[in-house]
């Protein structure tokens, strides 16, 4: 013999009732202007990456020509470190990411 059933509202009386709190929600927006404050991608010298990767690396990601990313790996190599690319956040981000990702010790600098 089955029991009868009884509504939710009778078992559970707060749950057919408003909350008596409220839930305020705080988000975070990036502003316009933090995206377009101009950044330097540094690469910082090592002891695991060739010269030909970090050259071939500067080529594909940042889009220097060979000269170009030869010379900045010969900085790198003598100097401990470069600024290898400059503009704004937004486009930089993504490739400062690229170059992490393939083993470059690089970092965003905003100063």
């Amino acid at each position: 013999m089955a029991l009868p059933m009884t509504p939710p509202q009778m078992v559970f009386p707060k749950l057919a009732a408003d909350p008596l709190w409220e839930e305020e929600l705080d988000v975070l927006l990036l502003e316009d202007e933090d995206l377009d404050q101009p950044v330097h991608i540094i690469v910082w010298n090592d002891d695991v990456n060739s010269f030909d990767w970090v050259t071939h690396c500067f080529m594909d990601i940042l889009g220097h020509t060979f000269e170009q990313a030869d010379q900045l790996a010969l900085i790198i190599h003598t100097k401990g470190k470069a600024i290898v690319k400059t503009g704004p956040k937004l486009e930089l981000r993504p490739q400062c990411e690229a170059l992490q990702d393939r083993g470059l010790s690089a970092e965003m600098d905003e100063s």
